[in-house]
């Protein structure tokens, strides 16, 4: 299957001179949906993982599948200010904006083995931010998972020392 055909793509959204990478149209496919997350339980599912990182939002929809699929924890990194308990922050900039994210200070132990999952990686901004919160608990990081990777942005410049891994990339946004 080509999951590459199930993304829609939407010109000047969310603002002019950005190509948006729909995946709502690749998970409302049942058969690409499945192939997605297939594709991270085959590839994660003989590392000793501790924990899986979803990153709001579209990370907690395919971290959530692989951390159930291999029976691990699942920790979401949320937008400020929508976790209830004490968190820790990291600010990041990306392509048409910033923000900040948070984790929970208790979501991750010292040693955690962790994989980071996000929908796409633009900017690097955001998974940036990431790994720094992860690390920062003290887990060791052993690979940022993605469905999409725009390569022309240098998302990964902005985390040479993780080890990246994208289903699909798409050139020359």
């Amino acid at each position: 299957m080509d999951l590459k055909q199930t993304v829609r793509s939407i010109v000047d959204w969310p603002i002019k001179g950005v190509i948006f990478r729909d995946l709502t149209t690749l998970m409302k496919d049942p058969e690409a949906f499945k192939e997605a997350c297939d594709i991270l339980i085959r590839r994660y599912r003989e590392m000793k993982i501790d924990k899986v990182v979803g990153i709001d939002a579209r990370g907690f929809v395919f971290g959530a599948v692989l951390a159930h699929q291999l029976g691990v924890g699942f920790v979401p990194v949320r937008k400020k200010g929508k976790l209830p308990a004490e968190t820790v922050e990291e600010s990041y900039v990306l392509e048409y904006g910033s923000g900040t994210l948070e984790i929970h200070k208790d979501a991750i132990s010292p040693g955690d083995r962790v994989v980071i999952v996000d929908d796409l990686i633009a900017t690097g901004g955001t998974v940036g931010a990431t790994v720094l919160l992860v690390r920062g608990l003290g887990a060791e990081i052993l690979e940022c998972a993605f469905l999409i990777e725009l390569p022309d942005l240098k998302g990964r410049s902005r985390i040479p020392d993780c080890k990246i891994f994208a289903m699909m990339e798409f050139e020359g946004e």
